[in-house]
Order: C-alpha cells, then sequence, then structure tokens
C-alpha cells in the first residue's frame, strides 16, 4: 500500500526542503527511542518519519515519489532491497541517532543531555567559605587567615598529571576524539570514551604522586582582606584560590561569605549605627550633654536640651558604618530614654514632693495634661 510521506510529515505537497527539515526535525525529536524506551509505537513512527524524509528531501526520489507513490514500482523502489526491512535504518543522509539530531541542529559539539563531544579537562570547583566577624571589624575592616582542606595542585606533576612532564599520548581506543559511537540496531548511540575519560588523549607515565590526576588533597591557609563597611551576606570572591582542577585544569575560586555578629550596644541599620542611652530625669529636665564613642574610639558630644522627652533621638553626622570601598560614612543616631529615679533618700523624696506641689500641670507637663483633658472631655 502507498504510504503518505507528506502526511507522515505533517507537510503539503508544495512544502520546501526547509519546511520539510523543519518538520523533520520536530518529529524525529519527538518519537526518537532514546525520549521513548519501550515504546514500540513510538519506533514504528520514528521509522516511517525517517523513510518519509529520506525519500522526499532527494528530488530525485520525491519526483518518483510524486510519480508512482511509495512502492516505486516502476524503478525497483527507494533502495529497499531486503523484503523492506532496512538494514540498520541509516537513510544515508538521514539521522541515525539522537546525537546526529542535534548535531545536524547545533552543530558537531553537541550529544545528547547537551554535553560536548570535544571534551576539556575538569577545571576545579568553586569553595564556599563563612566567615564571623565583630561589628568593630566590619566597622574598620580587617585581615584574617582562613584553612580549609581541598584539592590542590601536584607538585611532583607540576599539575600535569604526566611523570617527567611528558606529553599525552592520542587515545588508541577512539582516535584522539574524546568519543566512541555505538550500533544498536537502528539507533547510533555516542558516549565519552572511557579510556581516556573523554579528554582524547592518554597519559603514558602517569604520575605516581596524583596518580595521573595532576592535583592531590592539601591544606589552603590563605589571608583574606576583608574590606570596612562589610554586612551580612557580603561575600568576597578570590579568584584561583578554590579547588585545583584536573591535569591542569582552571583552579576553581574561593567565596567567603561574611556574617557579622550582633553588638551589645550598638544595632545596625544600612550604613547607621542605632543605640539607646538612658539619660537621668534631672539632665532631661535641666539639659546638659551625654558622651557616647562609636564603634571607632571617637567621642561624639550629643547635647541634650531641657525638657527632652524619653524616644528623641538626635544624630552625629559621620559616626556610623564605613562604606565599601568609599571614604563615606554614615550616621550614630542615639535615642534617649529618661530614666525614672530609683532608692530615694529622705531629702530627695521631700525636694520632689515640694516640686510636685509647686508645678503647674498644663505648663510643666504638657503632654500628661493634654492626655487627660482629652479623656474627661470624651467621658463628659
Amino acid at each position: 500500500m502507498t504510504k503518505d510521506y507528506y502526511s507522515i510529515l505533517g507537510v503539503s505537497k508544495s512544502s520546501t526542503k526547509d519546511d520539510l527539515k523543519k518538520a523533520y526535525r520536530t518529529l524525529a525529536v519527538k518519537y526518537h527511542p532514546d525520549k521513548n524506551p519501550g515504546n514500540k509505537q513510538a519506533e514504528e513512527q520514528f521509522k516511517e518519519i525517517n523513510e518519509a524524509y529520506e525519500v522526499l528531501k532527494d528530488d530525485q526520489k520525491r519526483a518518483a515519489y510524486d510519480r508512482y507513490g511509495s512502492d516505486g514500482s516502476q524503478n525497483g523502489g527507494f533502495g529497499r532491497g531486503d523484503g523492506g526491512h532496512n538494514s540498520g535504518f541509516d537513510f544515508s543522509g538521514g539521522f541515525s541517532s539522537f546525537s546526529d539530531i542535534f548535531e545536524e541542529m547545533f552543530g558537531s559539539t553537541f550529544s545528547p543531555g547537551g554535553a560536548k563531544t570535544d571534551h576539556q579537562s575538569q577545571p576545579g570547583s568553586d569553595i564556599r567559605y563563612d566567615i564571623s566577624i565583630s561589628l568593630e571589624e566590619a566597622y574598620k575592616g580587617v585581615k584574617t587567615q582562613v584553612r580549609f582542606m581541598t584539592f590542590v595542585k601536584c607538585q611532583v606533576c607540576g599539575g600535569t598529571g604526566s611523570e617527567g612532564n611528558k606529553k599525552p599520548a592520542p587515545c588508541q581506543t577512539c582516535g584522539g576524539r574524546g568519543s566512541v559511537r555505538y550500533n544498536h540496531g537502528f539507533i547510533t548511540i555516542e558516549k565519552p570514551c572511557q579510556a581516556c575519560g573523554g579528554s582524547g588523549s592518554v597519559l603514558s607515565d602517569p604520575c605516581k604522586k596524583c596518580s595521573g590526576s595532576g592535583r592531590v588533597k592539601g591544606e589552603k591557609n590563605l589571608e583574606v582582606n576583608i574590606p570596612a563597611g562589610v554586612a551580612t551576606g557580603s561575600k568576597i570572591r578570590i579568584v584561583g584560590e578554590g579547588e585545583a582542577g584536573f591535569k591542569g585544569a582552571q583552579v576553581g575560586s574561593l567565596y567567603v561569605f561574611v556574617n557579622v555578629m550582633p553588638h551589645k550596644v550598638f544595632e545596625r541599620r544600612d550604613s547607621d549605627l542605632f543605640c539607646v542611652v538612658p539619660v537621668s530625669m534631672v539632665k532631661a529636665a535641666l539639659g546638659g550633654e551625654i558622651e557616647v564613642p562609636d564603634l571607632g574610639g571617637e567621642s561624639c558630644v550629643i547635647k541634650i536640651p531641657s525638657g527632652t522627652q524619653s524616644n528623641t533621638q538626635f544624630r552625629a553626622r559621620g559616626h556610623g558604618m564605613s562604606v565599601v570601598n568609599s571614604s563615606r560614612k554614615g550616621d550614630l543616631v542615639v535615642e534617649v530614654v529618661v530614666e525614672t529615679p530609683v532608692a530615694l533618700s529622705k531629702r530627695q523624696k521631700e525636694i520632689l514632693e515640694q516640686f510636685a506641689n509647686e508645678k503647674d500641670d498644663k505648663t510643666n507637663s504638657p503632654n500628661s495634661f493634654e492626655f487627660f483633658k482629652k479623656l474627661k472631655d470624651l467621658f463628659a
């Protein structure tokens, strides 16, 4: 029975070669056995798609098909001389493996799963190192030592993996390509060469110290400069101080993640510092000065005006946190809390009682006076 190759590919008889190719790519990826393991229906569909594309993409075969149909009775068929079954199912221009589909669409450097077939030496991994510092250290900046275990370059072979720095020889298994192909019926699978690990070359005399890897386990001891102004979550990248790569490949980076510990007095708010300072009732009433040192040890004199209430804030410009990579600094924000005196002597109590008898609530305690006036008006 004549097969409708155009219908199989989902195109019309007037389709161009580009239309055919586009339709084939879509269907081949969808029904490829690698993506449908054990699905016999998908396997048969894939065969028909390949058969249809093999005929229609060739001008002479397409012309014969349009005239005689898929049996090709006038020219002995389309090269299927084995009872209608194609040997190996490789249509000399069709796609025999899933990797071939990707190679046709994206170039010869791709294979199944997106892995490159021209394998390079594996680079070293990046390393994360967490460090905690005080707020004072974050304010000034600090140099600190970090120590950790990782893969380091083998000093015996200089990281090449070869004894005496001998040059590697081409792999005999894959012929230096780094990959090999296996035929399974009509499917061709391409995999990295196991003999050379995908590099395309092998060491004739591997280094005995590192077994040819070019790296060994070792300790790194580095001095890291933490700049002034860093905050929790800041990360410092040090290129070339991570894990060593295989056989001299690129070394990874070291990422130092900073955690700034809480402070007993100051609270950080971006580039500003905040603290709460208790002041005596007398100083709040009469006015005066308080002295607050900043994190750099410099004294800040805060002037307290007479009649200052609790939770009043004062700002000392330029006495806050340092800003990373800048000479600028934030502010120091001081919030005062009026402290009520305790453990009063008899004389102190007499003085306060005398003050209470002489004070005018409307004048001396305006906030309290207004509050209770509103309550009185509310329930009047």
